[in-house]
């Protein structure tokens, strides 16, 4: 069942054990998730989140800047989910889903019980820089091969990348121009998911995600570029499952 809120389109499933707040790459919308969380257990329900400017929310204008993206999902996360949630992001989505984390913390709301974050170096390292909006369509066709993962039929079709084109350049900006500013780590745990040949991703520059949490971390690799967590799912889905079973007990004796 549908919800008429923006931000999570396919509804927050107050019913469940737990809510996984699952945050897209650059360019995706909430479609990104709506199968791929369906392997989940029936206690944790994936909600898709949707920012401006993709699919049924393209006429909005899409966030260039991270902060001003968290604090608006933050509000709506503060003001809508009730119960246990978790968040998890892929690539751009990671970086969000993080500070989205912080966000919580410095408003005084409900933190999520654990963090997932995949294909995205820890945010405290540098991030190399596109300009993806001063980009030609088949320069852009270009830069999207090499990350894997999107379609060929969208990255030969020169129209549908042209109307893609914004809302990359937009979502790049996120990424790209984010500046790090230190704060104390966060007091939950964190699970993170590299993509071996990923190289703007890897082991090792995933593996400072670990200053960033106070509790447990855990970092997980498969095979596979920057897309290894979809090309993986269920295992990446059983292993989020596993991370989640403490705080599916404690919802289940409250």
């Amino acid at each position: 069942m549908t919800t008429a809120n923006p931000w999570l389109p396919f509804g927050a499933h107050p019913e469940s054990g737990i809510r996984l707040l699952c945050l897209p790459h650059a360019g995706a919308g909430a479609t990104a998730y709506r199968t791929w969380g369906q392997g989940l257990p029936e206690q944790i329900k994936a909600c898709p989140v949707q920012p401006p400017g993709r699919e049924r929310r393209r006429r909005e204008e899409p966030f260039t800047r991270v902060d001003s993206l968290t604090r608006a999902l933050a509000k709506e996360i503060a003001g809508s989910v009730r119960g246990p949630y978790a968040l998890f992001g892929h690539s751009t989505g990671a970086l969000c889903a993080f500070e989205t984390a912080r966000e919580m913390r410095r408003i005084g709301a409900a933190p999520p019980v654990h963090l997932f974050v995949s294909g995205r170096r820890a945010p405290q390292l540098p991030m190399p820089r596109h300009d993806v909006g001063a980009m030609t369509v088949p320069e852009l066709a270009q830069a999207l091969r090499r990350l894997g993962g999107t379609p060929e039929e969208v990255l030969s079709n020169p129209e549908l990348l042209a109307l893609l084109q914004p809302v990359l350049a937009a979502d790049f900006s996120v990424n790209e121009t984010y500046a790090h500013v230190a704060e104390d780590p966060l007091d939950l745990p964190v699970t993170a998911f590299a993509g071996i040949d990923d190289t703007g991703a890897d082991v090792a520059l995933m593996e400072p995600w670990e200053s960033q949490t106070s509790r447990e971390f855990v970092l997980h690799s498969f095979p596979g570029g920057h897309f290894a967590v979809f090309e993986h799912a269920a295992r990446v889905h059983s292993l989020i499952s596993d991370a989640l079973a403490p705080q599916l007990q404690t919802a289940g004796r409250n």
